[in-house]
């Protein structure tokens, strides 16, 4: 069909504003083919009178159309229904033998995809499946539709090589750290630079698979021999796309803080320097975050206690909405390795102006409470 009667057949019937879910779903089952954004919106008036709010209804509908399952979005940006087609759409999940899994947008019951569609995905992606019968343990059994979004640009893996019937120097392809991801990487000769067999590579993707081709990719970054000291941490700082590099934004706010705490900072705060405080984290910790103090009150034995926990005021530095406060929710939380850590703030930060380290000034959170001698707090002040 023809973009003009695309067009022409959504235009068949008014919208009614308080049902554009359903007008939005008949649109594009009459016109029996994927409608763009801007075909949608032409046959339903949506830029007419009162256009910002029939718009704002517009997007609202067709979100929770799409959260629901009920219509999927293919990768050139258009809109099909999922009932027309019968799919389901969902992300993709590999398994280590080959096969995988749709997990359906909707919460449905998961699909079983056989090796032969798993061929052309990979774990992360998102797909439009149709389900063909059951497996034979019952799963729904499905075959792939169409991908509808990619998830991957880079993997990290070990560099092999196919040699030549008389061993000369053949092509080169990653094994994906990433046991989920079944299928080997592609390199071509020219896209390979100095990379050897043997080595880790992290490679860019620049063809996806296919029912009848491998992906092919262009090797990034030679990160070294499999072997290397700390290659471990490389490996799965890359394998689970975990940030391990600042902004230059969230530098340039880590070094315009003080290097110590200011007189300016003591303001509207209670001074317990005098109390020792003693952290709670052992002496080879990467950071020091936490700190307790407790004194058992006047009585003997049978005497509560005082006691006052406290924690490094981050919120000091970091205020809701600048750079750091954005590093910082990417991140979501520090990831330590046996050797090396991966802070949530940069170093000024995370080891210096939010480390309680011992025998320097801090800015903290204290949680004050009384404790009686059954354990149970009878009194407690944040401050």
């Amino acid at each position: 069909m023809s973009k003009k009667k695309r067009e022409k057949s959504t235009r068949q019937r008014a919208p009614v504003p308080d049902s554009y879910g359903e007008e939005i779903l008949a649109a594009i089952e009459r016109a029996g083919a994927p409608l763009t954004l801007t075909e949608l919106m032409a046959g339903l008036s949506i830029q007419g009178r009162g256009g910002e709010i029939r718009r704002a209804a517009f997007n609202d509908a067709l979100s929770t159309l799409e959260r629901a399952g009920r219509v999927v979005k293919n990768r050139a940006g258009s809109f099909l229904a999922a009932k027309r087609i019968d799919v389901v759409a969902g992300r993709i999940e590999g398994h280590r033998d080959g096969h995988g899994f749709l997990v359906p947008d909707d919460g449905g019951a998961q699909v079983f995809l056989p090796a032969a569609e798993m061929r052309q995905v990979m774990h992360g992606d998102r797909a439009a499946v149709r389900i063909s019968g059951q497996d034979p343990r019952g799963r729904p059994l499905g075959s792939i539709v169409e991908v509808l979004e990619r998830s991957r640009r880079r993997i990290v893996g070990r560099l092999r090589e196919v040699r030549g019937a008389r061993g000369e120097r053949g092509v080169l392809f990653l094994v994906p750290e990433d046991r989920r991801i079944t299928l080997d990487i592609l390199i071509p000769p020219a896209d390979a630079g100095s990379a050897k067999p043997g080595q880790v590579a992290t490679v860019e993707l620049i063809a996806q698979p296919s029912k009848h081709a491998q992906p092919i990719g262009r090797v990034a970054e030679v990160l070294g021999n499999f072997t290397d000291p700390g290659m471990e941490i490389e490996i799965a700082l890359r394998k689970f796309d975990l940030p391990n590099e600042f902004s230059k934004k969230s530098l340039a706010a880590a070094r315009a803080m003080p290097e110590e705490v200011r007189p300016d900072d003591l303001k509207g705060r209670r001074d317990l320097r005098d109390l020792p405080f003693v952290t709670i984290d052992g002496e080879t910790a990467k950071d020091f975050d936490d700190a307790v103090h407790a004194v058992r009150d006047a009585g003997g034995k049978n005497a509560g206690f005082r006691l006052r926990v406290a924690i490094a005021d981050v919120s000091h530095y970091v205020r809701p909405g600048d750079a750091l406060d954005a590093e910082a929710l990417e991140r979501g939380t520090s990831v330590y390795f046996p050797r090396r850590v991966i802070p949530m703030l940069p170093e000024k930060l995370s080891n210096g102006l939010c480390s309680l380290n011992p025998n320097v000034d801090r800015l903290a959170m204290v949680c004050d409470m009384a404790i009686a001698a059954d354990g149970k707090v009878t009194r407690y002040e944040f401050y």
